[in-house]
């Protein structure tokens, strides 16, 4: 019997259900174990049968693309919460709920140690979200303009999963057993606060090696170690 437009039908409900325990069931295997995890894994995670895995997304490639669309759309999501509107409320309500993100971090983190194709359209979907909300902070008036907003978001999305990826390299123990939560914490505590530091206070006193560096880059001196030096401007 076919749904009325609009309205889905129990035997309808009950697909887009077991569809999303799956893909809840993938993403935590793939943080736990990375993407080496089978499809028959996964179906016994989830509780259901790998024969309704491919019914619901075809392939194992394309679970994976579905996981890594929910979890930037999460990601998304959280991050607009706090720059839209500036109040820290929404955001320190999310530190305290860890064990909601903690798995996204990991899952994160496990496509960048996986390489490949699939980690650079994910880093550039990354990307084009930070480009995005903070251009909503600059319309709001929380982020300073950038000379170039595609690099600035580049160099913070390399900086949040660089470190993401050196805390799992200097502290596997606390991934072992699935804990998330314990990785995710540690890795909040670790920094969160100098980061907040940076971005809200700055590093450097002025803005003199910035100002050599736009003036250097047009007209370079000749490159060191090609028998000559450059000498000085007189």
């Amino acid at each position: 019997m076919r749904s009325t437009p609009g309205r889905l039908s129990a035997a309808d409900r009950r697909d887009l259900t077991s569809a999303a325990r799956i893909r809840e069931a993938a993403i935590l295997r793939f943080a736990r174990d990375g993407f080496d995890a089978s499809l028959r894994t996964i179906a016994a995670d989830a509780g259901v049968s790998g024969a309704l895995i491919v019914h619901h997304f075809g392939s194992k490639k394309d679970l994976r693309r579905a996981c890594d669309e929910w979890v930037l759309g999460q990601i998304r999501d959280s991050k607009r919460t706090t720059l839209a509107t500036g109040d820290s409320g929404p955001w320190l309500a999310q530190l305290g709920r860890a064990e909601q993100y903690a798995p996204l971090a990991v899952y994160v983190a496990r496509t960048f140690q996986a390489g490949g194709e699939s980690a650079a359209e994910f880093f550039d979907h990354l990307v084009d979200d930070v480009v995005d909300y903070l251009a909503e902070g600059e319309r709001n008036g929380l982020i300073r303009p950038s000379r170039d907003n595609r690099a600035r978001a580049r160099l913070l999305t390399g900086m949040s999963v660089g470190s993401m990826l050196l805390q799992m390299t200097l502290h596997p123990e606390l991934l072992r057993g699935g804990d998330f939560t314990g990785f995710f914490r540690h890795l909040t505590e670790t920094v969160t606060a100098p980061a907040l530091e940076l971005y809200s206070e700055g590093l450097l006193t002025s803005r003199k090696l910035l100002d050599d560096y736009l003036m250097y880059v047009p007209d370079p001196p000749a490159a060191a170690g090609g028998g000559e030096s450059a000498a000085p401007p007189s």
